[in-house]
């Protein structure tokens, strides 16, 4: 299959008709229906039946549309990396970050950047670090910022801070001159869990703390928001802590400490220019003066 039948054929599967996969493609019904024809006399097997006047789609067109969608998502990927390629400038930086380093940190840098760079531009992508090497091959974004582990093929990483885990709890659930709480302070207290949260999870979920969990979030920001309700303590890093801080939520450090690390990641065949260079150095002063505070 040509990729013009690959296109037809996704439309009118995805559609359930003629008309509206022309008026998907921008094409006329006749131009559709030919392509599809010729689709169908070329694979040798009927894809589409028409019953009481809809367009069914055989169980051939089922498993092939299996096989259809990856070639089309691929190429709907080489689409949008060629339109950030073709939007990329000297002046302008596409920058992804793990959502709690987008509360806070990075917009914070972003500020800071902006007051000596103002011709400068951003585009920021919060991203999760399963997707970080997509987002870099397919230039959603220049360089990311994320949690460790982060090593993956063709990625380059420079660390930049350590930072620990803190915990966040209900006002008045702990007496707020502590310096820090134990597994054992937390033990009679619900925990909001964020195991599927990516390093920071993994980290917890390793340290094999015994607590007990209610509810589970994928974000930290929304377990900050069960946890000012009342609902539990959660288990976050330091700077989704230091942004929640103000927020109606008492924070302490976790003891003993669980570390982690901050990184900034490219692609090693695509290194970095000097303009991200100055801001990632930028976010490592911003991340150091942030954990100085914790």
């Amino acid at each position: 299959m040509r990729l013009r039948q690959i296109e037809v054929f996704h439309a009118v599967y995805s559609s359930g008709s003629i008309s509206a996969a022309a008026r998907l493609l921008n094409v006329s019904q006749p131009a559709v229906s030919k392509v599809l024809r010729h689709t169908e006399t070329q694979l040798g097997f009927t894809l589409f039946d028409l019953v009481r006047g809809r367009l069914m789609a055989t169980d051939d067109a089922h498993a092939l549309f299996r096989e259809v969608s990856e070639v089309y998502d691929r190429v709907a990927s080489l689409q949008q990396a060629a339109r950030n390629l073709r939007g990329s400038g000297t002046g302008h930086l596409r920058i992804g970050v793990l959502p709690s380093l987008g509360l806070d940190r990075i917009p914070q840098a972003i500020q800071r950047f902006r007051l000596h760079n103002p011709q400068v531009t951003f585009d920021l992508r919060t991203i999760h670090n399963s997707d970080f090497l997509r987002a870099l091959y397919e230039r959603e974004c220049d360089v990311a910022f994320g949690y460790d582990p982060l090593s993956k093929p063709r990625m380059t990483l420079q660390q930049l801070a350590k930072g620990r885990l803190m915990v966040l709890a209900p006002p008045g659930a702990f007496d707020p001159a502590r310096s820090g709480l134990t597994v054992e302070d937390l033990a009679p207290h619900d925990l909001i869990g964020v195991t599927s949260s990516g390093p920071i999870g993994t980290i917890v979920a390793g340290a094999q703390l015994g607590l007990r969990e209610v509810v589970s979030v994928d974000t930290y920001y929304v377990a900050a928001g069960l946890v000012r309700h009342g609902v539990g303590v959660a288990i976050v890093d330091a700077f989704t802590a230091s942004a929640m801080a103000a927020t109606g939520v008492d924070c302490f450090p976790l003891v003993p400490a669980l570390e982690f690390s901050v990184y900034a990641a490219w692609l090693e065949d695509r290194p970095v220019s000097k303009l991200a260079n100055r801001f990632i150095a930028e976010v490592q002063a911003t991340l150091v003066e942030a954990l100085s505070l914790t």
